[in-house]
């Protein structure tokens, strides 16, 4: 079995999609939607061409979308961005077909968008955000819709082995919950490029507002990054905490 498992993640092959044309697209698509448990709150597939053409930039923002193929057919993607005014990267979607999850396919993918984010750094990019599902804030209803795509206790192990750290800050998504107010059942994680137990609020506050200025425009995304500093009180670095803690005693 570990032979089957180590040929499978050799044979995988991880590339960045550079063509707005490129077939893997539309099966990043598929295997997205297959993948997470509310596929109408990700980026949808054909807004990825867009994304990536002239040569994959939005303002001072740079999109990025690496997959992992086998015989033609997309295991896994992650569709994500170099920020440049915040000097930072954040990951909009990370995931795995279900079948060939816990294979090194995840950390093959990760490995490259860190060497992606160091090019469009022009160097070293010091790390990667990602938000995550808290499923100890989820509904009932919602919980066992999510299971049925990605275990969300799962999911924060995953991301927990590839060097994520939970951000000790109360963080909300603005806009796309319940009447049209702000998504409260997420939270932010960040992975350093170098091993570290703590991240500058001033990274965390210029990421997210660099992150949402596209799609709420700059008034609103530097009054919700005002918001997201004041719940940090004061602190100027915070701390980065397992994405399991709070779970490890019932998951």
């Amino acid at each position: 079995m570990s032979e089957s498992i180590g040929a499978m993640r050799e044979a995988a092959v991880v590339r960045e999609v550079t063509d707005p044309s490129d077939p893997a697209i539309a099966g990043f698509g598929r295997m997205q939607r297959a993948a997470y448990f509310a596929p109408e709150t990700l980026i949808p597939a054909e807004y990825i061409p867009q994304m990536l053409g002239g040569g994959g930039e939005t303002g001072s923002r740079r999109n990025f979308l690496v997959v992992a193929e086998l015989d033609g057919r997309v295991l896994g993607g992650t569709l994500f961005h170099w920020l440049a005014e915040a000097g930072s990267g954040f990951s909009s979607f990370m995931g795995v077909d279900r079948q060939v999850r816990r294979r090194g396919i995840a950390r093959r993918m990760h490995e490259e968008r860190f060497r992606t984010l160091d090019r469009a750094a022009g160097g070293w990019a010091p790390g990667v955000f990602i938000d995550v599902v808290n499923p100890s804030r989820m509904p009932s209803s919602e919980l066992d819709r999510e299971r049925a795509g990605s275990d969300p206790w799962d999911r924060r192990r995953a991301f927990a082995r590839l060097g994520f750290g939970q951000v000790d800050i109360r963080y909300e998504q603005p806009v796309g919950g319940p009447n049209g107010g702000p998504v409260t059942i997420l939270d932010l994680l960040y992975c350093p490029h170098e091993p570290t137990d703590s991240v500058p609020t001033s990274l965390v506050i210029a990421t997210m507002q660099a992150y949402w200025s596209p799609w709420l425009g700059t008034t609103a995304a530097r009054h919700h990054a005002r918001e997201l500093q004041s719940r940090a009180g004061g602190r100027t670095m915070l701390p980065l905490i397992s994405p399991l803690a709070e779970f490890s005693t019932s998951h």
